[in-house]
């Protein structure tokens, strides 16, 4: 069965198992790249056409130096967030109100990158839609697509997926020679019964069996997971037997499809009842999902909990759910095939389960949410990011339920609102926006949920920088909350307004509205992370009064008062204000003592937003401090962090001016050469070490220098790629492959070579280019 995709630094899933075969169809796919930017590889479910993309996709990395990703567009059900999708796996965390296209089509404009869209068919006009823009606006972009249709879009070359190679009718079954799906047979049999081996003694049941499949990856590999019970002649007996029944029930059903659907009915039947029913109640989960939601959404009538955990087992022993990450994982996680979930998603609705599953799954997650939002303040905060983040697709789900059932809409505003602390802290605002815009359209009567859901909309808007948008949306939301009494969230509403106000550059009008909602709170007794964040703003807006004094007493109070919570979220944005407050007076070393220990908390917790905003003024600091290519390197770091955000530091005026002030200050001390050395080297280094360098735990790269100019050359910087590969041996086609451009293209590479050289033959580009590789 396939394996749980495990992210690689490339933003493609490192291949768990072996692949197998496949090479006239990898190059084949490396060919149609090469003379289409858009190629779309179809087929029908379990065929492999994933696999075949991530693959292909893996050896052509060099080819792209911006970089090979995969979007998984499984779990995307609404068209809406396709965009957000393909952002997400560039890496992208845009908190502006831009649309995330336009965000996506930016960063693309100049990129030479290749974007794979996994499983486009349910979302076939958006993933079209979407491709057409893109493929317009970045001329270096290339798009693998997998669907079960193709796209539809000018330009598109489709590439059926055929199945894996098996022998032929009249070849001799027990003919020694190999085939693709007998390959896949034996290593995937080997896998699960360790010793296993095809023989004269099995092999001809074993080619039969892969006949019978059709060379379908996925029924050879749910086929071959049950060695572990059965023989192959047994395998292929039984296997034979259903056929013949879903033939005679499916005389409309293309055979292949039978082929598949016999075998997951198969695979059903050898299943108890209790796992067949877990099997369709677990198919409501959207990705990933625990042990403690298969407990709470799946048990009930006909499976007590502990029917629950030796199902769980069971499935997992029959490779219809898999585990994911380590075995040392604090908390097991499972998911499904999509394929297999589907099949019990059809069971589910048979047995006429399906509402009260899916409504069993929203209350669970509602719960979760909620949960999250009574912890907010609490030690908990970094396991609750990255809890809420892994459970995505399933919160996404609940929503999508919510919202698709007039009755349940209001709920939908309250799930959307309980997630406060992951759209915000967890740097999800453009996610949390998408959500709540959508619920406050469809529930416009006055409501605590609604003036709770405008509130945090009108707080996300802020990170955004859409300041008039926000006190627009808080206005409203403290006028509804006035109007139904609702203390709290008038308070909290008072306090967004403040900090509105606060980073469009009025911090005296801010701070009495930031007064006046402290003072509620602290006449309340109770202590939110919302609450608690108010410490921050009000120190934030001291700050860019120059008030240090005022700042460092709201800390010493905000202190006491979070760490006798185990609270840091809060905590750290506090410190980052104290020291916005001595940066801004003139005193840098003052400021890197509450700038760093921010840094850590935030790090702790993967408050995205807030690490960019430390390592951002640490830069500052490290200018005035006289390291000017330490601070260079981290403001070539803040670059790529912030187009992965959003706008600069709240899009504040004030902040911005002095942001680029510490710039010029770089240059002039470094000179432009190393300046711009030094700037590249931070745009390359990765979160960890950049958090590394600003606390001063690491010293800035030694490479810092000037680059080195190139050696004068008449070859262009593709002749120079090309002449590599023929120093290593590679044909016209292998070039062509390699680089992603046509043969011919190649052909004419290779030959202005030749002309610009003085040469006769690839023998002399080969001896020319190794003499120069060592003397670089």
């Amino acid at each position: 069965m396939t394996q749980a995709p495990v992210r690689e630094a490339g933003g493609l899933p490192h291949e768990l198992t072996s692949f197998v075969g496949r090479r006239e169809a990898t190059a084949g796919v490396k060919h149609a790249l090469a003379d289409a930017r858009l190629v779309t590889l179809i087929g029908f479910g379990g065929v492999g056409k994933s696999r075949l993309a991530v693959h292909v996709a893996s050896e052509l990395r060099r080819a792209f130096p911006d970089g090979v990703h995969q979007v998984e567009l499984a779990k995307v059900q609404d068209v809406a967030l396709v965009p957000q999708a393909v952002a997400a796996a560039l890496g992208l965390h845009d908190q502006t109100v831009r649309d995330a296209t336009t965000v996506v089509v930016e960063y693309l404009a100049d990129r030479k990158l290749l974007l794979v869209l996994d499983n486009c068919e349910h979302l076939v006009h958006a993933c079209a839609a979407l491709a057409s823009t893109l493929l317009a606006s970045a001329p270096e972009l290339r798009v693998l697509a997998t669907s079960r249709e193709p796209l539809g879009i000018l330009g598109e070359q489709v590439w059926p997926v055929p199945p894996l190679s098996v022998p032929a009718a009249d070849e001799p079954l027990d003919s020694p020679k190999r085939c693709e799906a007998l390959t896949l047979f034996e290593q995937r049999a080997a896998a699960v019964s360790p010793g296993f081996t095809l023989g004269d003694g099995n092999r001809a049941a074993a080619a039969r069996l892969c006949q019978r499949l059709d060379g379908i990856p996925l029924a050879i590999e749910l086929a071959a997971v049950r060695v572990r019970a059965l023989s192959v002649e047994e395998i292929l007996n039984r296997l034979e037997n259903r056929f013949q029944l879903l033939t005679a029930d499916q005389r409309t059903t293309l055979p292949r499809h039978q082929t598949l659907r016999a075998t997951v009915d198969w695979s059903y039947e050898l299943c108890t009842e209790a796992q067949r029913l877990l099997w369709a109640r677990c198919s409501v989960f959207a990705g990933e999902f625990s042990l403690n939601a298969v407990e709470a959404v799946c048990a009930g009538e006909g499976l007590t909990s502990a029917d629950v955990l030796q199902g769980v087992t069971g499935l997992i022993d029959k490779s219809v759910l898999n585990r994911v990450g380590d075995a040392d994982a604090p908390l097991a996680r499972y998911w499904m095939l999509d394929t297999i979930r589907h099949y019990g998603r059809q069971r589910l609705a048979a047995a006429g389960e399906d509402a009260t599953l899916r409504r069993q799954h929203r209350d669970y997650y509602l719960g979760l949410a909620e949960q999250s939002d009574a912890e907010s303040a609490g030690p908990r905060q970094g396991e609750w990011i990255a809890r809420l983040r892994a459970e995505r697709p399933n919160l996404w789900a609940a929503l999508d339920y919510c919202l698709a059932i007039p009755a349940e809409i209001r709920t939908g505003l309250r799930l959307s609102t309980a997630l406060w602390f992951y759209w915000i802290a967890g740097g999800s605002v453009r996610e949390g926006r998408h959500w709540l815009d959508r619920a406050l359209a469809l529930d416009t009567e006055p409501s605590p949920e609604r003036a709770r859901a405008l509130w945090l909309t009108g707080w996300i808007a802020i990170c955004q920088g859409d300041v008039t948008g926000a006190l627009s949306l808080l206005e409203q939301s403290r006028r509804l909350a006035a109007q139904l009494g609702d203390t709290m969230t008038l308070t909290d509403a008072l306090q967004a307004i403040g900090c509105a106000l606060e980073w469009n550059d009025k911090p005296t009008q801010a701070t009495a509205l930031l007064d006046e909602a402290l003072a509620r709170h602290r006449a309340s007794g109770r202590w939110t992370a919302p609450g608690l964040l108010n410490f921050a703003e009000r120190a934030q807006a001291a700050a860019l009064l120059g008030d240090t004094e005022t700042a460092t007493a709201l800390l010493r109070e905000a202190r006491t008062l979070c760490m006798r919570r185990g609270e840091r979220w809060a905590l750290s944005w506090t410190e980052w204000g104290v020291g916005l407050g001595w940066w801004r007076v003139g005193k840098p070393s003052q400021a890197a003592l509450h700038l760093s220990p921010a840094l850590r908390k935030k790090q702790d917790v993967d408050d995205r937003l807030g690490i960019v905003c430390c390592v951002e003024l640490l830069s500052w600091v490290a200018v005035a401090a006289g390291n000017p290519d330490r601070a260079d390197v981290l403001l070539g770091a803040t670059e790529w962090m912030w187009e992965r955000i959003g706008r600069p530091l709240f899009d504040t005026p004030t902040l911005l001016a002095w942001r680029d002030q510490a710039r010029v200050c770089a240059r002039e001390a470094l000179g432009e050469d190393e300046f711009e050395s030094c700037r590249r080297q931070g745009s390359q280094m990765n979160q960890h070490d950049v958090i590394a360098l600003a606390l001063g735990e690491r010293a800035a790269p030694a490479a810092c220098a000037p680059a080195q100019s190139p050696v004068t050359s008449p070859l262009t910087k593709r002749e120079r790629e090309v002449a590599a590969l023929v120093t290593a041996g590679k044909s016209n086609s292998q070039i062509a492959a390699s680089l992603v451009i046509s043969q011919r293209t190649a052909e004419a590479h290779v030959e202005h070579i030749l002309t610009k050289l003085g040469f006769t033959s690839r023998c002399q580009i080969a001896a020319a280019w190794a003499a120069k590789d060592q003397q670089r």
